[in-house]
């Protein structure tokens, strides 16, 4: 059997509620009919909770499997890398500057200059770039909410309060 949606049963079971204040019935027979409607609404929570938590699961060993391919991925990288570090260390070392083959040419080839700083407090300031400006100021969420409870008023904000639903 299956219940209706979450949704559906909620929005039936607060207009019987509704329905049964309405009416002069005895305090029993309106415990007892929303007792019954309240076992529908418990079931059909906990299935969708069960479904939410297997969903959690599902999330967690996905992420467990990314960071497993990623250093799967990172050790084939610095695998290859260092095989091409290989032929090109074999390729000096015979003093050969080219291989070819039917599938790809080998070739030992110069790289573009590059600076290297050796000592940077010897480096004139014409040659040093200014770092970019610091991040604007923002508000300090920590300090509004201590000050508004010990009871200040910070312009510009306000204190809401959410519901979460807890599942221990």
């Amino acid at each position: 059997m299956t219940l209706p949606a979450l949704y559906e049963i909620a929005v039936t079971y607060r207009a019987q509620a509704e329905q049964l204040a309405d009416l002069d019935l005895p305090a029993e027979v309106i415990a007892d009919t929303l007792e019954s409607m309240q076992g529908e609404l418990e079931a059909k929570s906990q299935n969708v909770i069960f479904a939410m938590r297997n969903m959690e699961v599902t999330s967690a060993a996905i992420k467990d499997a990314e960071a497993k391919l990623a250093a799967r991925r990172k050790a084939i990288d610095n695998r290859a890398e260092s095989l091409r570090a290989y032929v090109l260390n074999c390729m000096q070392l015979a003093g050969v500057e080219k291989i070819t083959s039917p599938w790809f040419t080998l070739a030992q080839r110069q790289n573009p200059p590059r600076v290297v700083i050796d000592a940077i407090d010897l480096v004139p300031a014409e040659y040093m770039r200014a770092p970019p400006p610091p991040p604007p100021p923002e508000p300090d969420k920590t300090a509004i909410l201590a000050a508004v409870k010990a009871g200040a008023e910070v312009p510009g904000t306000h204190i809401e309060r959410g519901i979460r639903l807890d599942i221990r």
